[in-house]
């Protein structure tokens, strides 16, 4: 058996993991604050385990108690040991009963496409064909034959996000030089477009809700992300895109993320993906849900469920 864990030992603060605040931090303290439990901005690469004592310590700068709640708002990359030791202080958090929200687990599982496909795949949800491997003879393969039936691909990095790395796989020779792709063949079939322009839909769970949605639209590429130079309308969520976001959520997992869907020609919708630490800035221009204010609710109450918490004076 481990150590006992005092959980009631906390400071009042929480943390926000991030390097980058921006828009995105300040809307989290803003939130915060309302409960009464201000944010701190702390980076991953400044948090070190010390376990040179007789009990383990996660050391978190200008922090003396472990802080009352984490909310994880950006991973660096790195090389993979570092990016494992990152991640290792939020297991570790987690094992001395910190809420991690969203935690390692629920990150691992999303930041790897080929684990949120398989997750996805199991939980028998529509998501597309989808095949992954190590070997350019496997995945050329897969090109000849799924082109050879008239159908496009898409590869995609195994880690990435906004776009980044993107093609389009036409025939054998667009996976010639592997380029971007580190050594793993993630690819899927392309969800040709309806109509005049390319539509993907994003979808936002919290706490096992669906609570917001927008259309990201292009007319002039594929590509619908907004960094990508996508826009951005309100979508009007049905039941069955309800349905399919919280089940996929569960699927892998999170306390809250957002839940990327494609629609089909002939109706109905397939996930493409599940982000554990996803932008809300574009959906809350065409939301009216305050998505912080929603965030930080859930947040809390997870807190509030391992141990109460007291606000500062």
């Amino acid at each position: 058996m481990g150590l006992p864990v005092d959980i009631t030992a906390r400071d009042p603060r929480v943390v926000i993991i991030t390097d980058e605040p921006g828009w995105h931090g300040r809307e989290l303290k803003r939130a915060f604050a309302a409960h009464g439990h201000p944010g701190e901005y702390v980076s991953s690469l400044a948090c070190h385990l010390d376990l040179s004592g007789a009990l383990p310590r996660i050391v978190i700068p200008a922090f003396d108690l472990l802080p009352s709640g984490v909310f994880v708002r950006g991973i660096p990359g790195g090389t993979l040991e570092q990016v494992i030791l990152r991640l290792d202080i939020l297991h570790a958090l987690r094992e001395m009963g910190v809420r991690v929200y969203n935690d390692a687990r629920a990150i691992e599982r999303t930041v790897d496409k080929a684990m949120t496909s398989f997750l996805l795949k199991r939980a028998g949800l529509p998501t597309p064909e989808t095949w992954i491997s190590e070997s350019p003879t496997q995945a050329r393969a897969v090109v000849i034959a799924q082109t050879g039936r008239g159908r496009r691909l898409i590869a995609k990095p195994l880690f990435g996000s906004q776009g980044i790395g993107v093609r389009l796989i036409e025939s054998p020779a667009d996976l010639a030089d592997g380029e971007g792709l580190n050594g793993v063949y993630y690819l899927q079939e392309f969800m040709e477009k309806i109509g005049s322009e390319w539509c993907d839909l994003r979808v936002f769970v919290i706490g096992g809700q669906a609570v917001a949605g927008m259309y990201r639209r292009n007319t002039r590429h594929w590509l619908t992300n907004r960094a990508q130079g996508g826009d951005c309308a309100p979508l009007p969520l049905d039941g069955e895109l309800r349905r399919l976001a919280v089940a996929a959520a569960r699927a892998v997992d999170i306390d809250y993320a957002g839940v990327d869907l494609m629609p089909l020609r002939g109706g109905g919708y397939t996930v493409t993906e599940v982000n554990s630490i996803p932008a809300w800035q574009g959906l809350q221009s065409v939301s009216p849900v305050d998505l912080a204010a929603r965030l930080a609710d859930h947040f809390f109450a997870r807190i509030a469920a391992d141990a109460p918490l007291q606000a500062l004076p």
